[in-house]
């Protein structure tokens, strides 16, 4: 049995190396959680991540907070959390720092070149395995991920209602087998965060990230949309070009990618603005993640909602693996950014010892050496 000491520090150092964005981190937790030190069991794991999909928030930090929630309930989901998202909060308050000091960060924009196309292979590569390990052979299962995975594609967006319909689906599949296994809950409970009429920049901020957190589903990807049309079209907060910066530094730096809203929050006012901006919008899921525990720790062995997670976490998936294809459309724009993601799978294939960091480091020098020519 693990401590909670060991635990935390555990999403201390994937929060602090952790590359990839929300696919590679739920992939690394599956290895070394489950696969490698035993600590957690594959069915707790897979009710996890069917909570963290079906819950409104970032993805890979509500799957940490429900991890640590398995053994240690309301203290471990609390310090699992924090531990995961501290280290990449300090990272991009400093780069907020060092963006506003110099005047714009042009350097990410060529480090962005390199290191895209490596996280493009890791985020790939994570997704394969996921979905090998998840789905088998199991013929219901491959169609529901297969249509997530193209409405996904032809979307280039996440529908909520399709993963939990896959959950629907995969129950009506096996209607048979459940018939006198009996009926089980399952309960999602939703905040509103009070809409306050004021002119405090601050209390603005923790509306509008607090409301960011609450309401949008899916992996952290997923809050960008929301976020450039609040920040950049109806408020202003940020210019076209410093939304595309944050959305760079939050690729190029480890552990969730939602944690770039630390860096946009200090844009807009400073260090306070960085820590109310992070605290509204994680609070939001760390609620929707500890609320519905205790409902699937207690239900969720039923067979009918065991099948329905099963189904879920299918759906989801195969939405996480559309999101790849269509993250890979936009960032493998020439033919040595195909050959970085490409080799980058390569290298974690075959020399299994070498970490992803490293790997992304030597993509990153790669890209330089290749724009310094041009």
């Amino acid at each position: 049995m693990y401590t909670l000491k060991e635990l935390c520090f555990y999403f201390l150092k994937l929060g602090t190396w952790g590359f990839g964005g929300p696919v590679a981190l739920i992939g690394y937790m599956h290895r070394d959680l489950v696969l490698n030190y035993k600590w957690i069991s594959e069915d707790d794991y897979r009710e996890g991540l069917a909570l963290a999909q079906l819950a409104p928030g970032p993805l890979a930090a509500q799957l940490a907070i429900y991890i640590g929630y398995v053994h240690y309930k309301i203290m471990g989901a609390t310090f699992t959390g924090l531990a995961f998202i501290f280290p990449s909060f300090c990272m991009v308050v400093l780069i907020g720092w060092a963006y506003v000091e110099f005047q714009g960060l042009v350097w990410v924009q060529v480090l962005f070149y390199g290191v895209s196309a490596a996280v493009i292979g890791i985020i790939s590569l994570s997704c394969y395995r996921l979905t090998v390990k998840t789905i088998r052979t199991d013929i219901v299962a491959w169609i529901i991920f297969t249509v997530l995975a193209s409405v996904t594609i032809l979307l280039e967006s996440e529908i909520i209602w399709l993963i939990v319909a896959g959950g629907f689906l995969m129950v009506l599949a096996k209607s048979r087998q459940l018939i006198n296994n009996g009926s089980g809950l399952l309960s999602l409970l939703f905040l509103q965060l009070p809409v306050v009429l004021t002119d405090s920049i601050f209390i603005q901020i923790a509306i509008f990230f607090g409301t960011a957190g609450a309401f949008v589903f899916g992996s952290g990807l997923a809050i960008v949309p929301f976020l450039y049309g609040g920040l950049v079209t109806e408020r202003g907060w940020l210019t076209e070009q410093q939304f595309l910066d944050a959305v760079a530094i939050a690729m190029i730096t480890p552990g969730p990618v939602v944690i770039t809203v630390g860096f946009i929050g200090y844009l807009i006012a400073g260090f306070p603005g960085a820590c109310i901006a992070a605290i509204a919008t994680f609070f939001p899921c760390y609620i929707f993640t500890i609320i519905p525990a205790p409902y699937f720790k207690k239900y969720g062995k039923k067979q009918l909602i065991k099948t329905f997670v099963e189904g879920v976490t299918v759906a989801a998936i195969g939405a996480i693996a559309g999101a790849v294809v269509v993250i890979a459309k936009k960032t493998l724009s020439d033919w040595f950014t195909v050959a970085i993601a490409i080799s980058t799978v390569i290298i974690l294939v075959r020399f299994s010892r070498i970490k992803e960091p490293v790997v992304i480091a030597i993509m990153a020098v790669c890209g330089l050496i290749f724009k310094g020519i041009l």
